[in-house]
């Protein structure tokens, strides 16, 4: 089965809960679970090259933990493990200055995401559809890249949702004409899904590891809206970044006043924003 298939096999088992309503639901539905597992993947190799690595996640919450057994919990057991203690757990983990930036990430995508699924029966056949995708295999992952750009194009026909997504066709085009380099910052202020910030991480193949690094920290967004935030920084890890830079917040609140040397970037790719906050979407303009 085709990961592709994977996903439209998804989608069919949540189009029959009675809690999800409409393409931006069952995309938000599926991508916190998405980033759960493959946030799981990525701790088994920090953990392989550090002895020290802590998770930040209580092993109850863990997805290895509760997740990827398929005989594991299910039902209305499972429903209110999700709604009364994975969703507050990971929403109010604690943090400070000192928490490792990876696991920052964890709490920011949950404090402004839903689990919408009402049957704990079809969530657990979602669940375990899920885990048939192995993002540990440098096979599935890349195939799965292809496909979230599918998932990230479904938001076109989700209503308000579909401003969030720019083409791609249209993303790499103000890339390319950007033409950012290898040592140079580049942001988008609101970011959406992160099309402009992909293009512009694959803009450039670097030769060594010291300027893939380089490339990976100098990738920057802000987004303020819960379901795009998390959409772009599934997107990051998906793209092997594994501390993503997108802050979850409105860059219009900001006084420009207020921004020092280096808060600087060298390169701005992004849809222009309307004085709402919203914005407007270079696809749409004659």
């Amino acid at each position: 089965m085709t990961i592709q298939t994977h996903i439209k096999c998804l989608q069919d088992i949540m189009r029959m809960d009675s809690g999800v309503d409409g393409d931006a639901q069952r995309i938000s539905q599926l991508v916190w679970m998405i980033f759960l597992k493959i946030y799981d993947s990525k701790e088994s190799d920090w953990e392989a090259i550090d002895d020290n690595y802590q998770s930040i996640i209580p092993e109850e919450l863990r997805w290895r933990n509760w997740a990827a057994d398929d005989e594991g919990i299910t039902g209305e057991e499972l429903l209110d493990f999700v709604d009364n203690k994975l969703f507050p757990g990971l929403g109010n983990l604690p943090i400070d200055e000192n928490t490792d930036p990876r696991c920052v990430i964890v709490k920011s995508v949950f404090n402004d995401t839903y689990n919408y699924m009402k049957s704990g029966t079809l969530l657990r056949q979602v669940i375990n559809k899920l885990n048939e995708i192995d993002f540990e295999s440098y096979e599935d992952r890349h195939a799965f890249n292809d496909v979230y750009e599918n998932i990230l194009r479904d938001l076109q026909s989700a209503g308000n949702a579909g401003e969030f997504y720019t083409p791609r066709p249209v993303t790499q085009f103000v890339i390319d004409m950007l033409n950012p380099k290898i040592n140079e910052k580049v942001a988008d202020f609101a970011c959406g899904t992160g099309g402009f910030l992909v293009c512009a991480l694959k803009h450039n193949t670097p030769k060594t590891v010291d300027e893939r690094e380089r490339i990976q920290k100098n990738i920057f967004g802000i987004e303020k809206k819960g379901l795009p935030y998390l959409l772009c920084v599934t997107n990051m890890i998906l793209n092997d970044i594994d501390v993503p830079q997108i802050n979850h917040n409105n860059s219009l609140m900001h006084s420009i006043k207020g921004y020092q040397e280096e808060d600087k970037f060298d390169v701005i790719a992004m849809n222009p924003l309307r004085r709402d906050g919203g914005r407007y979407n270079i696809s749409e303009f004659p």
